[in-house]
């Protein structure tokens, strides 16, 4: 009876929660005509495809040492430790044990602790004992069963969770550095601006000695020398801090890391493919934490409502008791002990009905957290989406414009060479061009950034196997498919 009744366990069945999957992305229509395989896998190795050696060596550094990921480390192993501890409920428990005491005993005291069967004899006393014992609840009513299937569907939420931490960290470094380059782009630029409006002042400074030009005019010089100074030093100042970010990411300490600069550094935008949107939820590591969180709290209510029933618990116990050691080993020296033993709970004040209530509210509670995830990464990929739609257009409007002042630019160059404009025309002309490169380099970098986050935002490669319950291999897959 007891092997028939092990096989039961109280407690829902866990069934996936229902939520609303759309049937396409709002902002996705032109990214999806634009790719010819729109449901290939994202490559775990994504950053390789901004073809940058700094990039990949920074982020593998990072996978290294970065104090998040070895903290995120830490707690996937604890969650699989609790998992081992709960399998182990499962089995008997058994104990060994020796023990050897000499006592003494006066006649007062034998007289004074004497018991209703005699009296202690005084003298000298020698106890020598030896035994096993074992004892094993049988988990009737499941709960044994349940905290192991929460225990390892937490596992796998923690699972999820790093996972989630090192694109985190990878897609982190992946931006600050991007950034920094954008800041080595724009002082590079600034600084071509700042001589060329140095140059200017000292033009008009002339002028105006010579009666050419106003007061005002060179006042008017000496603001635009200002403003590019001020916006290089906001600029190196923000190359600086994303340095020093990138150290933190890495795990060292920023005053003995440096990323050499480069000012003409040149974007990359890889065309990523992008997940139909039933597939973002296996993609999605806070997706597959939040329902795997859900799972175990259903587990829980398992357990909350096994406490209603009687636990039965087997236990033997044997050895052997004499007072010399030679003699302890032997038949009439033994000793043993062996049965069942069944208890219940009769009346608690209310307390197993409050603990099945809690893990109810808690499976609720998970439950519409996974929901709210769920509608938060669509919104995150949305939002990826629109910006990576309008940065396009954008880059087109900047391009063309840099085009248009190229070609302004070398007209007035080609008239200076011939007299017929001045220097300080074609030094104007100068500036508009390079604050439409700028512009243009910017808008670049805000696309390659906005890559970055779309990556993140589908789930950076990693693929949860609902069949398994495990990661799925998205390293082989990804190669497959290209």
């Amino acid at each position: 009876m007891a092997v028939l009744i092990a096989g039961c366990a109280v407690g829902p069945d866990y069934t996936k929660p229902a939520v609303e999957v759309p049937t396409s992305f709002k902002e996705g229509v032109d990214w999806q005509r634009a790719n010819a395989n729109p449901q290939a896998s994202l490559s775990s190795t994504w950053w390789l495809d901004y073809h940058d050696d700094t990039l990949a060596n920074l982020i593998k550094q990072a996978q290294k040492a970065n104090p998040s990921i070895a903290q995120a480390e830490a707690a996937y192993r604890l969650a699989q430790a609790a998992v081992q501890g709960s399998e182990a409920s499962l089995f008997p428990t058994i104990g060994a044990g020796m023990s050897a005491g000499r006592s003494g005993t006066g006649t007062g005291a034998a007289v004074a602790n004497g018991t209703s069967t005699g009296f202690l004899q005084p003298g000298v006393h020698n106890l020598v004992s030896a035994g096993l014992s074992a004892n094993w609840e049988l988990d009737l009513w499941g709960g044994i069963r349940r905290q192991i299937e929460s225990s390892k569907e937490s596992a796998q939420a923690s699972d999820a969770q790093l996972a989630g931490e090192r694109l985190s960290i990878e897609a982190s470094v992946a931006m600050d550095y991007f950034a920094l380059r954008r800041a080595d782009v724009d002082i590079g630029l600034l600084t071509q601006q700042q001589q060329i409006d140095a140059h200017i002042l000292d033009m008009t400074r002339a002028s105006y000695a010579q009666g050419e030009a106003s007061n005002d005019s060179v006042l008017a010089a000496q603001d635009n020398l200002e403003v590019v100074i001020a916006d290089l030093q906001a600029t190196q100042t923000s190359r600086e801090q994303y340095e020093h970010a990138l150290a933190v990411l890495t795990g060292v300490p920023p005053a003995t890391f440096s990323i050499a600069p480069e000012p003409h550094y040149a974007f990359i935008a890889p065309a990523v493919p992008l997940a139909l949107p039933s597939q973002l939820l296996e993609r999605r590591y806070d997706v597959v934490s939040a329902e795997r969180a859900a799972a175990s709290a259903n587990a829980k209510i398992g357990v909350a409502k096994a406490a209603f029933f009687p636990t039965l618990t087997l236990s033997a116990q044997g050895g052997f008791q004499h007072n010399m050691l030679a003699n302890l080993f032997s038949v009439p020296s033994r000793y043993w002990t062996l049965g069942p033993d069944l208890a219940a709970t009769i009346f608690d004040g209310g307390a197993r009905e409050a603990a099945v209530r809690e893990a109810r509210a808690t499976y609720d509670q998970n439950v519409a957290a996974y929901r709210q995830t769920v509608l938060t990464a669509f919104q995150s990929v949305e939002d990826s989406l629109s910006s990576w739609n309008h940065l396009k257009q954008q880059e087109h409007a900047f391009a063309d414009i840099y085009a248009r002042n190229k070609h302004l630019f070398d007209s007035e160059h080609a008239q200076f060479e011939v007299g017929s404009a001045s220097e300080q025309n074609v030094l104007t002309q100068q500036l508009t061009l390079l604050l439409a490169q700028q512009n243009l380099a910017d808008t670049q970098a805000s696309l390659t950034l906005s890559s970055v986050t779309l990556i993140k935002s589908l789930g950076g490669g990693w693929r949860w196997n609902e069949a398994t319950e495990a990661p799925a291999d998205v390293l082989a897959s990804s190669k497959s498919s290209r």
